[in-house]
């Protein structure tokens, strides 16, 4: 047991901690949409529209800010006007992600209601790679006019006469790669293309995200703050995955791993904390003033996919390393909430890092589920200053990682999480008031995970907080997520 001592000063305040880092990301790409999410109207699962009644229930439960759709790579594949109208005149179409057929069943509509039952902020993913600005600009004013127009005429048609609110629009997804192998001077001259004609109407402010750099392609950034304008972009998105053997041939499994691959994976992860700063320095020259977001839009673990699953579905089962490697991610964004204003997981459900897993009528909530749920008292916080005595837990990977904010009523918010397999830890908590405290804590050994016949297996559980003599102290003991909350 080894005791350290974590230094708050809320007298130091920093960067408004944004509730959309806290968002996820939804892909027509296996089971996470159909079976996932939908289910349809006549389905024997209970359902809300045809929405999984349970999975609405758990994204409001941890305050689900943004959701991101239709894609990543299917985004730039994906036409609108397939997915409107009548559901038995919608355009079937093959998804190249696994060759099976799309039938467009969940379209525009039911993506923006899904969001509504939930309560949270669509995120549109604007097809650039085999779309055109003509389509993009319809789609805008479908979603959002409110007086008429062709486009305006044919949402009423379809059912919505009032118009909706669309904040977060993205141009184009992976440009680099699946969204056209465009090079950044080439995207940069089609971004300003298409955010020209993605237009504002009846009152709705577009927050346009460019397509940014794939990890740490830094000239990808470089050119695109050149080239493009603080006025033309309010975000640049990065995506980066944490691939435990770094081998994208061989990721490995999400269940049998050693305890090298462990912390291989973690020292994996904590690649973010560096490609946040590099990519924010690149963008700080441009932009002083922070007018650009950085939107880490794609971010979590891959793995190979589970055994007799197809293999383009990306499903993946998820333990409490999943739930470390969370936690070490979530804590960077928050410290890098001046320039991080987004965050999405991949994805909501059955694909890569769920924080859902569905199998019939049952729904889990996997260990990353409940790591959000222990940061979601984050959500429009201001970080401040936090500072915790550390040691290695291997070669590259600290034990214990932490933020800190504070909240309008002066609580401060913790979380922490104890990386190392071997060692509990003792947190002495100096340099706050508070006249109670409490915290919760989600813990297990490493491999541990949730089922279907025991959904209930890796869960949260109040965590002890003793006061005395000035300070505070937890024990966070090995492979441990914990939220700990000082009441002014």
């Amino acid at each position: 047991m080894s005791t350290v001592r974590l230094t708050l000063n809320p007298l130091d305040k920093k960067s408004k901690i944004n509730k959309e880092i806290y968002s996820n990301f939804s892909e027509h790409l296996g089971r996470c949409i159909y079976d996932g999410i939908y289910v349809g109207e006549d389905s024997d699962i209970p359902n809300i529209e045809g929405f999984r009644a349970d999975v609405v229930e758990a994204l409001r439960d941890i305050k689900l800010p943004v959701l991101r759709w239709p894609g990543g790579c299917f985004a730039d594949e994906y036409h609108w006007k397939d997915g409107v109208g009548d559901k038995k005149d919608r355009v079937k179409v093959v998804n190249n992600w696994g060759h099976i057929v799309e039938d467009n069943s969940f379209g525009t509509h039911e993506f923006m209601r899904f969001c509504e039952l939930v309560g949270c902020q669509p995120y549109i993913s604007g097809n650039v790679g085999s779309g055109t600005v003509r389509e993009l600009m319809d789609w805008i004013d479908y979603i959002t006019f409110d007086d008429t127009s062709p486009m305006a005429d044919l949402r009423r048609k379809n059912g919505r006469e009032k118009a909706w609110k669309l904040k977060y629009l993205g141009i184009g997804n992976e440009s680099w790669g699946c969204g056209g192998s465009m090079s950044p001077e080439y995207y940069c001259d089609q971004y300003r293309k298409y955010a020209a004609f993605c237009r504002e109407f009846s009152g709705n402010k577009l927050y346009k995200i460019a397509c940014g750099p794939n990890a740490d392609d830094y000239n990808w950034t470089e050119v695109c703050m050149k080239k493009i304008t603080p006025w033309n972009m309010d975000g640049l998105s990065m995506h980066y995955y944490t691939v435990p053997t770094g081998n994208w041939d061989h990721k490995g499994s999400s269940t049998e791993f050693d305890t090298a691959e462990y912390y291989s994976t973690l020292k994996c992860t904590l690649r973010m904390e560096e490609l946040v700063s590099r990519h924010s320095a690149i963008m700080d020259r441009y932009d002083p003033q922070h007018k650009v977001g950085l939107i880490v839009d794609e971010w979590g673990c891959w793995y190979d996919v589970e055994p007799d699953t197809h293999p383009s579905f990306l499903y993946q089962l998820n333990t409490m390393r999943d739930a470390i490697v969370a936690a070490i991610n979530l804590n960077i964004f928050n410290k890098h909430s001046d320039r991080v204003y987004m965050a999405n997981i991949a994805q909501a459900v059955n694909v890569l890092q769920a924080v859902l897993l569905t199998e019939g009528e049952k729904t889990i909530k996997t260990p990353t589920y409940h790591t959000f749920d222990l940061f979601k008292e984050h959500m429009e916080n201001t970080l401040i200053y936090s500072h915790i005595e550390n040691e290695y837990a291997a070669e590259g990977v600290p034990a214990l990682t932490q933020s800190a904010s504070v909240n309008e009523n002066g609580d401060i918010v913790i979380t922490a999480a104890n990386c190392s397999l071997e060692k509990d830890y003792d947190v002495e908590i100096v340099g706050a008031e508070a006249s109670t405290a409490c915290g919760r804590i989600l813990t297990g050994e490493v491999h541990s995970l949730n089922t279907f016949d025991d959904p209930e297996a890796v869960v949260i559980k109040p965590l002890e907080v003793a006061q005395g003599s000035g300070k505070f102290s937890v024990r966070l003991p090995a492979c441990s997520v914990a939220e700990i909350i000082l009441k002014k």
